[in-house]
């Protein structure tokens, strides 16, 4: 069994395949943390809690030993003796926020129950996981918490969530509501991040902890560009490959808080949620409120150990629909190449030239509806704009598929512009607050999907959209963030719950398009990567990974989306140079190896090309095709970080390890520079690879070179990259022969 229960000791032991969670009760009512890390035997696991007195608060008198402010609470409060940032905030009708919660009872059952209205990591059969259910309850006021923890037989990770339920008479406000809460045993940890900003998201952030509160937010009503959902702790000297990482992914795409706070006794608390600023939830008698699910992930193998167990979990047990376990299409985008200005004919000339490079699908981007010829206008009236595609979205994608080609569509319906025809029917339609101005960003304002009556009307009409012509694919962009955060439908006691309906709302119309166009590959894009999260990978299986398309700035981008995110998540595109972001001038071939490592891509004006660069990019599309099986599926191995110097390396490896793909960069050359050796990771270290160079260039290895994974791995490749600044390499490598 995952989760086994001692009755006499009142302990709790979830097991995964590698990893131990350990509950006790103290007093029979109170759940304290009492271990996570490697997996353990059965044993005297009530011992790993020592209390002695403290000069601090004692709710048992008769018991000085035990202090709320000292136990290493499971899922702690406030008011009742603990000084420390508590996971949860409930105040009653009285106006007082001293709420305990206390032990009642629990279950254990196999199987993951799905969360109410929310996403969150599943199983397909019971036998993949068992689940715990803790009752807590506060006896004074009727208020409930069930703590759920799901552990899963292959992957080395726990998922944590709670629901409130008010099982009282009278109304209870909740203030604050963590999904997890963890008290580790002490302070020697490194604290890591992904921060950023616009075209420079998920950059790589680690320092020590230290005393006082250290934490990420986002407030901006999505995960954001600044801060993704993830932290995570790492023990000193950890790295990519050994040491123990203490991790936490949250499945939400709002605004969200994850936090370490390190205190007098030198433990810490880490704490990961929705963010409690400007929230509030009223619970009505007999009401419920569910918190998003937080993903706890233990690895005693480095960052690499801990983002391999978050990519197969989130690659096959939170990506849902057709395309979660297929291959992804070569795409080409027309954005760069043409913007706003284009009609019918220049698209299918794009098109014919995609098609001769060997690309599969062709998305046309912004402007192609209403009266849209730039950012101005027009979100909202999603109908065909004629002038520029006489015969419409059918006609289009019709000669778009009579090519041989998908036909893929963006759309960004969450906003509406202030000159459209649907705001000027319904301008209260928008987030706002009355009397206040509307900010605007992008000459756009947000829809208020916490309103029902919104969410169906925009559902009907993106459905209609995607109903009138055969898309394969569609682009969901989100331009900005909220402000003004209220609600027309909502009274004024429920004002601070719009941010969060506002999700819900828009998880109903995903959840509703996605069910209805199985067939269609969703990529999710909010200016980039605003809201690259495990919540949208729920209903997207890919998102745009940033509006940054610099080569360069791509390693760090992708490097860092992966701690977390599997390639097969990264859409990843070759543009024209000068970068229209950076304004670098990169090699062609640059280009293609970072774009080849995520869901891979052009975004140019493929009639622009030369002879010459028609030829490499058709080389480059077959060259992908062969390889995109172990870019999407393969497990990854990070094995140089630009984070840390001028080079970058990584490879993927095939489950089976018969196959791999290498990718090398170095940024800038060096005059006279050392020679350079690339040890790979993952490998059989008895097995024999055959090498094989994929970039048509010679190589020092030797191309068809036989080499064993003992030597790739401890003696490592020549990494020579040739003259000049940003210099790319790529090798694949099959296993010819295994010694037995």
């Amino acid at each position: 069994m995952a989760i086994l229960y001692d009755e006499g000791k009142r302990i709790f032991h979830l097991q995964t395949p590698g990893t131990s969670y350990v509950i006790g009760l103290v007093k029979d009512e109170v759940p304290v943390h009492l271990y996570w890390g490697r997996k353990l035997r059965a044993g005297a696991l009530e011992r790993m809690l020592r209390c002695v007195w403290r000069h601090e608060p004692v709710p048992y008198p008769e018991d000085r030993t035990v202090s709320f402010n000292v136990l290493p609470l499971e899922y702690p409060g406030c008011g009742t003796g603990d000084f420390r940032h508590p996971a949860y905030q409930a105040q009653l009708d009285d106006g007082t926020t001293a709420v305990e919660l206390l032990y009642d009872s629990h279950r254990i059952f196999r199987g993951k129950p799905p969360l109410d209205g929310l996403p969150a990591v599943y199983t397909e059969a019971d036998d993949e996981a068992e689940t715990l259910e803790l009752t807590l309850v506060n006896r004074y006021s009727g208020l409930k918490a069930v703590l759920s923890y799901t552990v899963f037989e292959r992957h080395d990770a726990i998922a944590r969530s709670v629901r409130f339920v008010n099982g009282g008479d009278r109304p209870i406000r909740l203030l604050r509501a963590f999904s997890a809460s963890v008290d580790m045993p002490d302070s020697h940890y490194d604290w890591l991040h992904l921060s950023g900003a616009w075209l420079r998201e998920r950059m790589i952030e680690r320092r020590r902890l230290t005393t006082g509160m250290q934490g990420i937010e986002s407030r901006r009503g999505a995960s954001s560009h600044q801060h993704n959902p993830f932290i995570a702790l790492l023990a000193p000297g950890a790295d990519e490959d050994h040491g123990d990482v203490y991790a936490f992914s949250l499945v939400y795409s709002g605004s969200f808080a994850a936090q370490a706070e390190v205190e007098q006794y030198g433990t810490t608390r880490v704490s990961i949620g929705l963010n409690p600023f400007d929230f509030g939830w009223l619970l009505e008698p007999g009401a419920a409120f569910q918190t998003p699910e937080a993903v706890l992930v233990y690895s005693a193998e480095g960052l690499g150990g801990m983002s391999r167990t978050f990519h197969r979990l989130y690659r096959t047990r939170l990506c849902r629909g057709e395309y979660r376990d297929r291959t992804r299409p070569v795409l080409i985008n027309n954005w760069e190449a043409t913007y706003f200005d284009f009609n019918e004919a220049k698209l299918l000339e794009i098109v014919r030239s995609a098609r001769a490079l060997g690309i599969e699908l062709f998305v046309l981007d912004d402007g192609w509806f209403g009266n849209r010829s730039d950012d101005t206008s027009s979100l909202g009236d999603w109908k065909v704009n004629e002038r520029k595609l006489p015969g419409g979205l059918r006609r289009l994608a019709e000669r778009v598929r009579d090519e041989g080609v998908m036909f893929g569509l963006w759309v960004e319906p969450e906003m509406i512009s202030p000159d459209s025809e649907l705001y000027r029917k319904h301008p209260d339609w928008c987030l706002h607050v009355p009397g206040r101005r509307r900010t605007e960003t992008r000459n756009q304002l947000v829809l208020d999907l916490s309103r029902e009556d919104v969410c169906d009307a925009v559902g009907d009409m993106i459905a209609g959209v995607l109903a009138s012509a055969p898309i394969g694919y569609v682009k969901w962009d989100m331009n900005r963030y909220m402000t003004e955060i209220g609600s027309a439908a909502l009274p004024p006691e429920r004002q601070r719950e719009t941010a969060h309906r506002y999700m819900l709302g828009l998880y109903r119309l995903l959840d509703r398009l996605t069910r209805e166009f199985p067939h269609i590959l969703f990529e999710s894009c909010a200016s980039g990567g605003g809201r690259f999260d495990p919540g949208m990978l729920y209903y997207m299986p890919q998102t745009w990974t940033s509006d940054n398309t610099d080569a360069v700035a791509r390693l760090k981008i992708q490097y860092g989306t992966s701690l977390v995110y599997p390639a097969v998540s990264m859409g990843a595109h070759v543009s024209a140079v000068p970068n229209h972001q950076a304004g670098r001038v990169t090699p062609l071939d640059m280009r293609a190896h970072a774009a080849m490592s995520g869901n891979f891509g052009y975004e140019l004006d493929a009639t622009a090309l030369t002879e010459e660069e028609q030829a490499r990019v058709r080389e480059q599309v077959a060259l992908y095709k062969e390889i995109r099986h172990l870019v999407q599926f393969g497990d990854l191995y990070r094995l140089r970080s630009p984070f840390e110097g001028n080079e970058a390396a990584w490879m993927y490896v095939s489950e089976d390890r018969s196959e791999a793909a290498v990718f090398y960069f170095r940024v800038l050359a060096e005059a006279n520079e050392p020679l350079r050796r690339l040890r790979l990771k993952g490998l059989n270290p008895d097995a024999d690879y055959r090498l094989e160079p994929l970039d048509g260039r010679e190589d020092a290895n030797g191309a068809g070179m036989v080499y064993g994974g003992d030597h790739l791995m401890w003696a490592g490749l020549h990494a020579d990259t040739g003259f000049g600044d940003f210099q790319s390499r790529l090798w694949r490598l099959k296993m010819v022969r295994e010694s037995k």
